[in-house]
């Protein structure tokens, strides 16, 4: 039996969240893929908190959104911190009444109820705490594959508030536990699994996140491309697919995914190394080629991040990070321009539930 067959049909999963029982989530269905146990906040109980301490072994985590983060006026852990693709981590938190040590499990359990509770206000909860609130990227798993995304979306597909208590799955020697491995924890203890790339598919299917606003032509000096925007509501952001010729969903197409960044598609025009795949280079990439798809995301760099690349030496520069935007929002646009089987423009970079979205890279091609 493969992996995805032993996962749980998702109106079992959400099934299970609404009564208030832990699930197993993991990141996809590959041998490679880590998990957490997760619960509704709002339902968490002392027995939940013991078991993820006792039996995950992760530290337990509280996945919030943005909305509940300002609600609560929880600020970073870290003042100042660069966490863009990273989880984002809150200062952490304890009820302000009702707890002993507030390490206990019991106090823990009452300081989710509390943070998650449809009424919860600043004064509730003070600060430092026994409980990690992380918030989630806007939009949930359709913009980033991390565990706070699914854990916050899944309570909230649920019925229940989008807030989850979870913690990462441990093996016997602390360290994360994989794959078939994870299955075999949710079936010992007699939980539910899903997997972050099933909750993508069942989201894209039941929900539109994007919509496709306007299409124009564009001539370029590479060729006449057709151009089509999208509104990206959640962040109220305008997204561009820009396609030469026709994509076939089954022959892989060349392709690039990117957001805008000054120094590598403004400062480095014309410029031969280091060897980058910037606007120009991939619009004349796929020019040649006669076929293709280039989507520009609106993420925006911050002043702070432009003085970094500005600062740093070429060859030490950040690469520009795919994956996580990719799974999001380009994905999207992919699939809606007919691109599933992806040559794609990049150095080779590791992705998580890409297969959430119908979507296989069959090669990357580094510049050169």
């Amino acid at each position: 039996m493969s992996a995805a067959d032993r996962l749980a049909p998702m109106a079992e999963v959400l099934a299970a969240l609404a009564a208030g029982q832990c699930v197993v989530v993991l990141e996809d269905d590959s041998a490679e893929a880590t998990g957490c146990v997760l619960v509704a906040a709002e339902r968490a109980t002392e027995a939940d908190v013991n078991f993820m301490a006792a039996e995950a072994r992760g530290l337990v985590c509280m996945a919030i959104t943005e909305a509940r983060r300002a609600l609560l006026q929880l600020p970073p852990m870290a003042a100042g911190q660069r966490q863009r693709e990273r989880e984002r981590y809150t200062v952490s938190i304890e009820a302000a009444s009702g707890v002993s040590t507030g390490i206990s499990a019991a106090d823990r359990a009452l300081t989710l109820r509390v943070a998650a509770a449809p009424r919860a206000r600043p004064h509730d909860l003070v600060q430092p705490g026994h409980v990690f609130p992380v918030v989630a990227q806007p939009d949930g798993v359709l913009r980033r594959a991390g565990f706070a995304e699914a854990c916050s979306d899944l309570p909230r597909l649920a019925g229940r508030v989008a807030a989850g208590a979870y913690a990462l799955v441990l093996d016997d020697d602390g360290e994360l536990m994989r794959g078939p491995a994870l299955l075999d924890f949710a079936q010992r203890h007699g939980l539910p699994a899903v997997s972050v790339s099933a909750l993508i598919h069942h989201r894209l299917l039941t929900e539109g996140a994007l919509r496709r606003t306007r299409t124009t032509e564009l001539a370029t000096p590479f060729g006449r491309f057709t151009v089509h925007a999208y509104h990206d509501a959640p962040v109220d952001a305008l997204h561009l697919a820009l396609v030469l010729g026709h994509p076939d969903p089954h022959t892989p197409v060349l392709t690039r995914v990117q957001a805008v960044e000054m120094q590598r598609d403004v400062l480095a025009f014309g410029m031969p190394a280091p060897p980058a795949w910037n606007l120009e280079r991939s619009l004349e990439r796929i020019g040649a080629e006669g076929c293709g798809v280039l989507v520009l995301l609106d993420e925006r760099e911050s002043p702070q991040q432009r003085l970094d690349r500005l600062a740093a030496p070429a060859a030490a520069a950040p690469a520009p990070a795919f994956a996580q935007r990719a799974l999001g929002v380009g994905a999207q646009i992919l699939r809606d321009v007919g691109a599933h089987k992806l040559r794609l423009l990049s150095h080779p970079v590791p992705y998580r539930a890409v297969t959430g979205f119908d979507l296989e890279v069959t090669e990357f091609v580094p510049p050169g």
